[in-house]
């Protein structure tokens, strides 16, 4: 993660103005690596005409943007179809990118953590309409009384009043009543991250740092949660909140804008403590896929997984943003005529990524990027348009 003080203007500024924006579409996938389960399906899904000019068209952008690296998977069927890597790890020691190369995703780390939330609503952990204030003596603000109003689903649908990130001259606060309308919140993520922490987890006193607006935060193990409860489970492997050894030998690194090396943070306790639920996931384009599949084919509800009809929620639009695009429960919703897409972008210190899918259409895809340009090639209206066709099956 970012050291403390940093994350918000370099890793959620861009990002969330995006999101804001509500960008439409959708990225891509990488060469003809074809997973051998899904291999006859992959071919008639995609012809191999198809795959090779989807690969010429992504080195060709990565090329104009100045992108270091790319990995993609997508998804036909409710399968993962095919993955490619493209480029590499670091432009400076030119290691390639490969499936296992581990990328940060920034925001799109909202919707892994939504769906814990979600489950813990199914366990009657928390209610999704209850106000979060019910279950920790600790006030997360101070001399508001419409902290009293937000729940779970305000937080996940980004309609609980708060801002992004609070600043030295912007203080935390809510701007408006709890549900009224949509405002994209890195800080009420945080604040049900706080109250989940409160009620399965602990905290480490003795372990903190300060960040944004010299908000002390301390160690907590919402990373080891988050882990045992949805990385584990999905065998999402290769991806995690903290470091390790082996993250850090397939670890991408940030490049700029103009594609030069940039300094990579190391995850930290404290930085998980503040940053987990709103942008700290480390993973593969692999990995994700899984979770991905979770969401567009889900499995019989068990310990971890939702049942269909929370799944349904979670995706069902909550408040709309424009003509266009709605938010759910941590992922945005793209209205099209061919059918809802839910997806989500992050982006963060030379990190971009994104991810779509279609569950009326069993398809989707994820592509990570380590370039800060890495937006010019997943939003680039050719990529979009093949995406699309991905997408509609």
């Amino acid at each position: 993660m970012m050291s403390p003080g940093s994350m918000p203007r370099r890793a959620f500024l861009l990002e969330s103005a995006r999101a804001a924006a509500g960008y439409s579409l959708l990225p891509l996938v990488r060469s003809a690596h074809i997973s051998p389960a899904a291999g006859r399906s992959a071919a008639c899904a995609m012809r191999e005409a198809q795959i090779s000019a989807l690969g010429e068209l992504i080195s060709g952008l990565m090329n104009d943007a100045t992108v270091p690296g790319v990995s993609i998977a997508i998804i036909k069927d409710a399968r993962l179809a095919w993955q490619r890597s493209f480029g590499v790890r670091d432009s400076t020691s030119r290691i390639p990118v490969d499936e296992n190369t581990v990328f940060e995703v920034a925001s799109v780390s909202k919707t892994v953590f939504a769906y814990t939330a979600m489950k813990l609503c199914e366990k009657g952990v928390i209610g999704l309409d209850t106000p979060l204030s019910k279950y920790t003596p600790n006030r997360f603000l101070e001399g508001d009384p419409r902290l009293d109003r937000i729940t779970t689903r305000h937080v996940l649908s980004h309609t609980s009043g708060f801002q992004n990130w609070r600043s030295g001259s912007r203080p935390l606060r809510i701007d408006f009543e709890p549900g009224e309308r949509y405002l994209y919140s890195g800080e009420g993520y945080f604040y049900l991250q706080s109250v989940i922490t409160h009620l399965t987890g602990r905290r480490d006193a003795t372990v903190c740092a300060r960040y944004e607006a010299d908000l002390e935060v301390c160690a907590t193990d919402i990373d080891q949660y988050l882990t045992a409860n949805l990385l584990a489970p999905f065998a999402m492997t290769s991806s995690g909140y903290a470091s390790d050894d082996r993250m850090e030998r397939r670890a991408a690194h940030p490049h700029d804008v103009d594609g030069r090396p940039l300094e990579r943070a190391q995850p930290t306790p404290t930085g998980a403590a503040r940053y987990a639920a709103a942008g700290g996931l480390h993973t593969t384009a692999t990995d994700f896929a899984k979770f991905l599949v979770e969401i567009i084919h889900p499995r019989a509800s068990d310990a971890f997984r939702l049942t269909r009809r929370n799944v349904q929620e979670m995706l069902r639009p909550q408040v709309k943003v424009d003509a266009s695009t709605s938010w759910a429960l941590g992922w945005q919703v793209r209205h099209t005529p061919w059918g809802n897409v839910v997806q989500h972008q992050g982006g963060q210190g030379g990190f971009q990524a994104f991810a779509a899918a279609s569950v009326e259409h069993r398809s989707g895809f994820v592509i990570l990027t380590n370039g800060a340009n890495g937006g010019k090639v997943f939003y680039d209206r050719r990529f979009s348009e093949a995406m699309d066709r991905v997408l509609k099956g």
